[in-house]
């Protein structure tokens, strides 16, 4: 996931696609401007129940954990009992679809760490799933992910392969034996509570999840509402065209909904802004955010818009589009969105848990407010019941 935006002030981003997310990380947390959070004073409205904060370390797996994170919500709300799914699973079979997509498109598509929040339902409907206990993918003592090494030697691979014309019938016995080396091998059986269990068998009798449950939903006024079509980013690697395109105003109307239902909601954002600040816990758009660049931002300004509540932006539907058009807002990050708040004037922000660790302010989790997720949202991910009656009429559910 990438953006080509460089910032003295808060973020520098000047990345190849594999490393985009391990930069992201390392600037958002390193290089941004510490503002003083105490201007901000948040009532929990809605908080639903998630599993603990994780870190995806040096990977660009945030579409693996928040997705993940959102299905585990999925089933605590089902009445399981809460447990982490292995994330890197999850990553490592994508990681191997994804290598055949880049072999039979001549390496003309995007081959790194990103995805979507499908990837993980597509994984889990075709894999299975795995409890993090049974593989967490750190090997030889290692405590957090660093995958920078191994995709490079699977995409230099992928490479010789394609400069030499040819796809070996073994392709994918060379791919996972790289794999296998910096992630460890995937257990054919485990067992979990007492019982054996295979990835498919754990994802049919205890998982229980239904990927056909889930839908992505969308909005740009380059194509018509209320028809499917495709997120045009890079990490959208399978080519997915089944994102229901809705209006603007629907779009927090959806959260909202869903949030009030008792459901959480997967987020896919841009996160590079310099008012998307993670230690501060804080997402906002200041009044002009449209001609905002990271370079004409000043410390002073940045610290003057997390000092507390202000005004935001007014977002339409042609700022948000324009937007997109000019590449301030591009495909960053995944998160998931476990609550609504209001801040000491009463307006709402959303509670959105992350996978960046806890070292921020409210220690792993960040209030975004509805002018943020409008102005900003890719896409989110819900399930299918979480609509309303009148939402699932529009939408042809």
């Amino acid at each position: 996931m990438k953006k080509l935006f460089l910032s003295i002030l808060a973020i520098s981003l000047a990345t190849t696609a594999l490393y985009a997310q391990v930069d992201l990380i390392k600037k958002v947390n390193e290089n941004r401007t510490n503002a003083d959070a105490n201007g901000f004073k948040f009532t929990k409205i809605i908080d639903l129940t998630y599993t603990p904060v994780e870190n995806q370390g040096k990977s660009g797996t945030c579409w693996s954990y928040s997705t993940n994170s959102f299905l585990e919500s999925e089933m605590i709300k089902a009445g399981k009992k809460p447990l982490h799914l292995s994330k890197i699973f999850s990553a490592r079979c994508a990681y191997l679809d994804k290598a055949e997509n880049y072999l039979r498109m001549d390496g003309n598509v995007n081959y790194g760490d990103g995805g979507q929040a499908h990837d993980v339902t597509n994984m889990l409907a075709k894999y299975g799933a795995m409890p993090e206990s049974a593989y967490t993918g750190l090997i030889k003592g290692a405590t957090g992910n660093d995958f920078g090494n191994m995709l490079d030697l699977v995409k230099k691979q992928l490479d010789k392969w394609l400069a030499a014309h040819i796809i070996p019938t073994n392709w994918r016995d060379t791919i996972t034996a790289i794999l296998d080396a910096h992630l460890g091998k995937v257990p054919l059986h485990f067992t979990f509570e007492g019982k054996s269990y295979t990835p498919k068998t754990f994802a049919k009798e205890y998982v229980g999840i239904h990927p056909k449950n889930y839908i992505e939903i969308m909005s740009q006024t380059n194509t018509p509402y209320w028809q499917k079509t495709m997120l045009m980013v890079p990490d959208n690697w399978e080519f997915v065209s089944n994102y229901y395109n809705v209006p603007l105003d629907d779009m927090t109307k959806i959260i909202d909904y869903a949030l009030k239902n008792g459901y959480t909601v997967e987020w896919d954002t841009d996160c590079t802004e310099p008012y998307f600040n993670w230690l501060s816990s804080v997402a906002i758009v200041p009044p002009g955010a449209d001609t905002i660049s990271a370079m004409n931002t000043t410390k002073e300004e940045i610290k003057d818009w997390f000092s507390g509540p202000k005004q935001e932006m007014d977002i339409t539907p042609e700022n948000r589009q324009a937007a997109y058009n000019d590449k301030q807002t591009t495909d960053d990050h995944l998160m998931h969105i476990v609550g609504l708040a209001k801040d000491q004037n009463g307006k709402e922000y959303y509670i959105v848990k992350n996978s960046w660790g806890t070292s921020n302010v409210y220690k792993g989790f960040l209030y975004a407010s509805k002018a943020f997720i409008n102005y900003k949202t890719l896409a989110i991910m819900i399930n299918k019941n979480a609509l309303s009656e009148e939402m699932k009429a529009k939408l042809k559910l």
